[in-house]
This record gives structure tokens, sequence and C-alpha cells, in this order.
């Protein structure tokens, strides 16, 4: 029987690399198989890097066969967001505005480093126009599906990572998280992905949505994004606001237990209204932090809904795609994008720098409350997967896709490192997300905690693929 691939890790990838009971061809052979397969029924990928990825997999097999190496990533399948700059293959930011003949002659520093530890890239993956939205459609690509329960959205805005993520066509994942776009689609795809402090991981060209924005992995495990992080993390010149930081040693071991942390958990912040089954499920997740030695408090963080303070820094970045449109290209664009990025032209300088002074103050409050707790645990997400095509929820009473994701946004606003880890099924066998947020540059202890939470919570893998609707 033909092996195949779909629970496979990129740390197990690579030490069976080392031992030669795998070889970096049959692997990328698998994923692209695979992806012929079931990519048609999720629609995850904007293009597959077919021809060039099989070569590229054969070189990396002769180097592990004469143990030479070409980096730590040699041999590795990973896929990376349409928002993202990748030499050879076309980034169309999912709108039909972009021109479709490239060029397409630079890496974006996360392509660079990828590309320069051995990893192969075999294809881009999908995002809204612009990335605007909390789910995974657009005018250039159409509806991505979640593998789930094909007819429900994956999230987004990294949609198409988080599908190709809980199907493992590929082992590593790129994300981008301006609002949340890491994490509602690793929650909706019962997948792990972080978040990591702003900085950490280089960006340009710059983020519409300047430092909201966030680049990170989305994988099976932790432990796998802690090996992508090991490699994206490094510093870029081209980038203009982290200064070329240098992050911590990602591949740190976590320690036995949890013994001597403070958790506190928040199960709405205060404010927010959670499905029961999702509600339930996080509470059982808790019990777990416990088992580790932890000491856990139920405790709100102490803020009112920041959203008003993000929508306005949101709605105001997204006016930035119009100042470069016609009137006809403008017309061609996601209705959606359209009008939050012509809301942001009423925002008054006043409005935003007052915004400015909010987030400011809303980060001293969390860094207070990190002095006193090493992560605050709250569900990633209030609600379960809903209908794909859907910006919100149909027949509910939200207007915008801020309004069904408020455990997300205020630690862009932060720049906090936070993650969603997978911690069960809801009543209707969909995944549910856990939210581990630690303080600024204590990214470790939120991978560290999320690697050992996975004895008791292990990654979800989907049933076979629903019929696409």
């Amino acid at each position: 029987m033909t092996e195949t691939f779909e629970t496979l890790t990129a740390v197990e990838a690579l030490a069976r690399f080392r031992k030669g009971t795998l070889s970096p061809e049959a692997l990328v052979n698998d994923c692209l198989e695979r992806i012929a397969r079931d990519n048609p029924k999720v629609n995850a990928f904007t293009c597959v890097n077919e021809i060039e990825a099989r070569r590229l997999a054969e070189e990396s097999a002769q180097r592990w066969q004469a143990d030479k190496p070409s980096g730590p990533l040699d041999g590795i399948p990973v896929s990376i967001k349409d928002l993202t700059l990748t030499k050879g293959l076309p980034t169309r930011l999912g709108s039909t505005t972009t021109p479709s003949d490239g060029p397409w002659e630079v890496d974006a520093p996360i392509s660079r480093h990828l590309r320069n530890a051995g990893a192969i890239v075999i294809g881009k993956t999908t995002s809204p126009e612009f990335g605007w939205k909390g789910v995974t459609d657009n005018p250039l690509h159409g509806i991505t599906r979640n593998p789930w329960n094909s007819a429900l959205t994956p999230g987004g805005s990294s949609g198409g990572a988080g599908a190709a993520a809980a199907l493992n066509l590929g082992l590593l994942h790129q994300g981008s998280d301006a609002g949340g776009s890491i994490r509602i689609p690793c929650s909706f795809t019962g997948t792990f992905g972080i978040k990591p402090t702003f900085g950490w991981v280089p960006q340009w060209p710059a983020s519409a949505m300047s430092t909201l924005s966030h680049l990170g992995p989305m994988t099976r495990t932790a432990a796998d994004s802690a090996l992508m992080l090991s490699v994206m993390a490094q510093p870029d010149a081209r980038d203009g606001y982290s200064g070329n930081p240098l992050g911590p040693d990602w591949l740190t071991p976590p320690p036995a237990n949890l013994k001597g942390w403070r958790i506190a958990y928040s199960a709405d912040l205060g404010y927010v209204e959670v499905a029961s089954d999702i509600a339930r499920k996080v509470e059982e997740a808790i019990a777990y932090f416990e088992e580790l030695g932890a000491t856990v408090t139920r405790v709100d963080p102490g803020f009112s809904d920041p959203i008003k303070t993000f929508n306005t820094l949101w709605f105001a970045g997204a006016t930035q795609a119009l100042e470069k449109l016609d009137e006809q290209q403008q017309a061609s664009l996601d209705p959606g994008f359209l009008d939050i990025a012509r809301r942001g032209q009423d925002v008054s300088l006043s409005d935003y720098l007052a915004a400015r002074r909010q987030r400011s103050e809303l980060t001293a409050q969390m860094a207070a409350f990190h002095e006193r707790y090493d992560l605050l645990v709250t569900p990633t997400m209030p609600i379960s997967p809903f209908a794909a095509g859907h910006n919100v929820p149909p027949g509910g009473t939200y207007r915008d896709w801020m309004d069904w994701t408020p455990f997300s946004y205020p630690f862009n606003l932060t720049q906090q490192p936070a993650a969603s880890l997978p911690c069960g099924l809801d009543n209707q066998g969909l995944p549910v997300g856990l939210h581990l947020v630690a303080g600024k540059y204590q990214d470790l202890k939120v991978l560290h905690a999320a690697q050992l939470l996975e004895r008791y919570l292990p990654p979800l893998t989907p049933p076979a693929i629903a019929q696409t609707v």
C-alpha cells in the first residue's frame, strides 16, 4: 500500500529524512497528489508550484542521501499566502484589480527565509480581497471551504492556509493576522496557529493595516509552528517597523509541567456572548492546565470592547487601496471591502489619533495584567463555522465580521502573542479553538503551554471531505 501523509508533522518528516526512512520526493509527490484530489473541494490554493516543487524535492533527496541538508527545513513542503510576495508565483491579493502578468521577481522576507532554509514552496493559498475580512472568498478565486464541512467557511483571512493545514496539504503554512486572520481559521479548521509578538517576523511590503498586522505560522502542531518561527522570525532590513529585532530561541523545549504558572481564565472577557457548546468545551480544556500544575484564576482582563478603536484604525487602513484604483476598478471590488474603505474615508484625523491613544492605553493595561498572569485563556471564537460565501452568519444580528470575532482583534491592538489551539468538537462535530495570550515578547509561554496541552488535546483530523455544495 502506498504511504500517505495526512497527519505527518514537519518535525517527524525531518527526523525521517535523517534516518533515511522517508524521501522528500515521496512527501512532496504525495502532497501534490492530495492537492489535486482535495483542492477542487475546498479551493485552498490559488496556484500550485508543481513542476518546480518536484524538481526541488529531487534535489533535496540527493542532499539528504549525502547527509548534507541545505538548511533546517530542507525538503519540507510549505505554502505561502496570496498576500505575500513570492518569486516566480503570482501574488494577486485575491483581487481582479491586480495585474495578471506580474512580474513576480521578488520574495518577501518570509518567502526568502523559508527558501533559504530549504523549504519547498508548493503553492499560494487563498485570502479575501486584500485580506480584509474574517472569511475567505474573493472576486478573483471564488469561495474557500472548510474541510470539516464544505458547506461552511474555514474563516479568514488566512482561510486557504487553514484548510490546507487541516488536510496537511503541505506541512507548514504561512498566515497573516491583523484582526484574527490566523486564529479565526485555525479555530474553524481545528489547526494550530500563532500570531507572534509584532516585529519578530519581518514584513515587506508593509501592510495597509500597518502595525496591526502580524505574520505567523499555521500548522497541525505547536512544535511545527515553533520550527517554522525559527526560520521566519529572522531580521530583514526591508522591514521599516521592526528595527531588525532578534527573537528568542524558538526551539527551546517546553518545561516538564506548568508548576508555578498563573493562568487567567476569562470565559467571555466580561462582555462576549459565547455559544453554550463552545463554552463547555473550553471549560473542559481549562482543567488540563491544573493537571499540568498551573494555578487557574477566573478573572476578566478588565477592558471594555475596543471595537470602535479597532474599526477606526482598520477602516482608515482600508482606504489606502482606493487611492490606487480608478472608478472602474473600484466597481469590481468585493462590495463589503468597498463599503469599509469608504467608511474609512470619513475617519477624521482627530478620531484616528484618539484611536491610537486608546490603543496605547489598552497595551499598557494588558502589560500590567501580565505582570500578574503568565497567560490569559479564552475561547478563540464565540460561534461555530457558518455558511461559506457569507461575511456574517446568515439570519443573525451581526453587521461586520469584527462583530463575531471579539476575542481576536483586541490583541492585535496590543501586539501580544496569541494562538489558537484545537480543544475538541462542538455539538455539530466542528472544531473549537482555545485562545492562549501571553505578555508582549513572551511568545515561548504560548508555544510551551500549547505543546504541553497537546498531551490532552491532540491535533484534529477532518473526516472525509463533504461534497461541495
